[in-house]
């Protein structure tokens, strides 16, 4: 498994998923996964790369959470976390997208 956080310097909401998507691969008993992080610095980079947003989480090469906003815009993502706004996605929200990909390899 693949796990990489997509991500702009001027966001600082990156670090937070990071830690997050720890906390949950912790909790599914999965703690050595390595987590990558590439920064996108370009506009050319972000379109390059299923971005929707600072961060993207990637499991396998694929958005975490898709959805129609996949931009080439260096902008910070907003994530919808217990009917709120949030910068980040949940430690919920990502166990439940991080458990059908870890179980899946058995």
């Amino acid at each position: 498994m693949e796990i990489e956080i997509l991500h702009i310097d001027e966001c600082p909401n990156w670090q937070e998923a990071g830690a997050r998507v720890r906390q949950s691969l912790q909790e599914l008993g999965a703690p050595v996964v390595p987590v990558t992080f590439t920064l996108l610095s370009t506009v050319e980079e972000a379109a390059a790369r299923p971005f929707a947003g600072s961060p993207t989480v990637l499991i396998d090469g694929v958005d975490a959470f898709p959805s129609d906003g996949a931009t080439a815009d260096l902008a910070c993502r907003v994530y919808r976390v217990d009917g709120r706004f949030a910068g980040a996605p949940s430690v919920a929200d990502l166990r439940s997208v991080l458990a059908p990909a870890l179980f899946a390899r058995g």
